[in-house]
């Protein structure tokens, strides 16, 4: 008994109802129509996002891969007591390519280590230094957030325009309220008695 109450309270601008203006029609319609586009295009945006975001990790791991460089210069240790987190520099490595080829760039290396070290970059099919693609267990986790963030955005902009939609309804009705009681207004206006 309470379910269909609560139900019949839910739906009641769609009821048959004499204080029911076109204006509350509209708006339920609206706000059906927001959720339905929330539900359906937000489900779309999060799928196209992970998927896209897939291709694109999985296209760096294929892409790139670890060469064994050495250090040209001393990397400073991290200074005691100093409240960074930095535990990487950029400093200058050489390495060697498959084909024979000898390479110089600046790469992102521990802090403390020597000239002389050897260190492991990550190379694209050029050559140039690039950061480590992320591990498949990484991907997913950021593919994850990428298309949570994406569905918010969507969810908010869909519920932005509904609510201006709502909005501009609600401002019809007051002006529609307005000009009524000019008319039945006056009429109220006089004493009794």
């Amino acid at each position: 008994m309470n379910g269909n109450r609560r139900t019949k309270k839910m739906l009641w601008r769609w009821r048959n109802n004499p204080l029911r203006r076109h204006g509350d029609i509209v708006e339920a319609w609206v706000v059906l129509a927001i959720w339905v586009v929330v539900a359906v295009g937000g489900t779309v945006v999060g799928l196209l996002t992970t998927h896209s975001a897939s291709e694109v990790f999985t296209r760096q791991r294929l892409e790139r891969h670890p060469v064994h460089a050495v250090l040209l210069t001393d990397v400073p240790r991290k200074p005691t007591g100093s409240w960074t987190t930095i535990d990487k520099i950029s400093t200058r490595v050489r390495w060697t390519a498959p084909e024979g080829s000898v390479h110089t760039d600046k790469a992102l290396v521990n802090t403390g280590l020597k000239a002389g070290s050897r260190v492991l970059v990550w190379t694209d099919d050029r050559d140039q230094v690039v950061t480590e693609p992320p591990s498949p267990s990484d991907s997913a986790v950021e593919a994850g957030l990428l298309a949570t963030g994406a569905v918010l955005a969507f969810a908010g902009l869909a519920l932005g325009v509904g609510g201006l939609a709502r909005w501009k309804l609600e401002r019809q009705r007051i002006e529609q309220w307005d000009r009524e009681w000019e008319l039945v207004g006056p009429q109220w206006g006089h004493k009794t008695g």
